[in-house]
């Protein structure tokens, strides 16, 4: 039996990711990159990341460029986080529990404000990392229906084939009832190196700008098993092949490997009524992420003859280069001040629908593609405003602050029910020492559900019930 494989064209290479959840070149991919993250500032996260409004120190680089202009002090700053991510999944009444973590250097800021007659000017240079990228998936039950991956990428691809699973005439006496089972570990983060300006323009009114150049890296290792647990499949699975006989498993890798560049720009303004009170508005124009991706298919049947056969893996990998272009983001904040109390709010409008696929490089038809891509955005997506509260008190006598916030970030896909939006509850202490010296400390703890499919629509879905605990220190020290 010869293998066709290398015959394959590249068209089948994009039908089998998009299955299993790695879905190179798709919507997730561009939601995963175009959805806010948490930012790289403790006393802003400890908040409920309602930051807008306030932005007076050198964090005012992700949240809003215009707070640099109530520096007065040259400022450094810098902080770690650490994530933790964990993945309940039920399949097929099969609980699996699967988690990941990472942690990092996410900040380095320096804010420099240079004497003026009156006003304020005042530039920052940061890096940040202003999204987290880890994930995990886990899951193992019996799928007592007639499906299986097997089959569905015998429909337009030639692993099966390649791997004895089927006769000379594409059919295979497999028909489901497999135990299935995989998991996915993802990890990775989006980072941006800022430079920013702001002024004061007119008393209390202040306006800034920044430019962002964007790096970032992303890997995704995908396993995926079938097995005749119950052993159903006993005879050729290959007819005339007796080495075939007795199907024991199939097995299916993917690797996925992303290296992130880009850049964006946000404008902002910030008006301070006196001392009681702020407000502020950005406008975050367009994020172009240029992504140059590795895309590694690995796989093996196994038989109870003994006989084991593997995937020629180039003959199913790819390399290409594609851009994601989000949508503008257009937030407005306020917040109160009495007595030590500070209240803030704001709110975020977002039009997933806006973004868009553009430049494909190593696709075999990449106008048709991208005209494809772009349209199911416009169908699946729409529009959504993420919320934001927090709250700061300082203790006087101790220069102590306690903070607590919560947010939502509501799912892109139209006629998503509510348990599919993002949310998160923060909490937060901080200490400020002259006004030379601070240490912050947040905790964001996030929750939503999720569901994915392991290959075409509600045959074998995982349903997975997520938590995310986030912390995030930061330092602090003006001169």
């Amino acid at each position: 039996m010869q293998a066709y494989s290398k015959y394959t064209p590249l068209v089948i290479l994009f039908a089998l990711s998009l299955s299993f959840n790695v879905k190179a070149q798709n919507i997730n991919d561009a939601l995963r990159l175009g959805m806010q993250g948490l930012g790289s500032n403790a006393r802003a996260l400890g908040m409920g990341n309602s930051y807008i409004s306030l932005s007076d120190d050198a964090s005012a680089a992700f949240y809003n460029p215009a707070g640099f202009g109530l520096l007065k002090r040259l400022e450094f700053s810098g902080g770690f986080e650490y994530v933790n991510y964990n993945n309940n999944t039920t399949f097929f009444n099969q609980q699996t529990e699967y988690s990941n973590s990472s942690t990092r250097l996410n900040r380095v800021s320096f804010a420099f404000p240079f004497p003026t007659m009156r006003g304020s000017l005042v530039f920052g240079l940061s890096y940040h990392t202003n999204k987290d990228l880890t994930s995990a998936l886990k899951f193992d039950g019996f799928n007592n229906s007639n499906n299986s991956m097997i089959q569905d990428l015998n429909i337009d691809s030639f692993i099966p084939y390649d791997l004895y699973l089927t006769d000379s005439n594409f059919v295979s006496p497999i028909l489901g009832r497999l135990n299935q089972s995989g998991n996915i570990l993802a990890e990775g983060d989006v980072n941006t190196w800022t430079f920013s300006g702001a002024i004061e323009v007119y008393k209390n009114l202040f306006i800034g700008g920044n430019l962002n150049i964007i790096t970032g890296k992303y890997e995704s290792n995908n396993e995926y098993f079938e097995d005749d647990t119950r052993n159903i499949y006993q005879g050729e699975t290959a007819v005339g092949e007796p080495q075939t006989g007795d199907f024991v498993t199939f097995y299916l890798n993917r690797i996925l490997n992303w290296e992130l560049s880009g850049w964006d720009a946000k404008i902002g303004m910030l008006y301070q009524f006196n001392q009681y009170g702020r407000f502020g508005l950005t406008v975050q124009f367009p994020k172009t992420f240029s992504i140059k991706e590795d895309f590694v298919v690995n796989g093996r049947s196994e038989f109870g003859t003994g006989q084991i056969y593997r995937l020629v893996s180039e003959d199913y990998s790819s390399a290409v280069e594609y851009d994601i272009i989000t949508p503008f983001e257009f937030a407005a904040g306020f917040s109160i001040n009495f007595k030590g109390l500070i209240f803030s709010a704001e709110g975020t409008l977002i039009d997933y629908s806006q973004t868009k696929f553009d430049n494909l490089n190593g696709f075999e038809d990449p106008e048709e593609y991208k005209a494809n891509v772009n349209k199911s955005i416009k169908d699946e997506l729409s529009s959504v405003i993420n919320y934001n509260l927090g709250v700061e008190y300082t203790i006087p006598t101790m220069g102590l602050r306690l903070r607590t916030g919560y947010f939502v970030q509501p799912s892109p896909y139209r006629g998503d029910e509510l348990k599919y939006d993002k949310k998160y509850f923060t909490a937060g202490l901080g200490f400020l020492t002259d006004e030379t010296i601070g240490f912050d400390l947040a905790y964001a703890y996030g929750w939503w559900e999720d569901f994915g499919d392991n290959y075409s629509s509600n045959l074998s879905r995982t349903f997975q019930e997520i938590t995310v605990n986030h912390f995030v220190l930061t330092g602090i020290y003006r001169f």
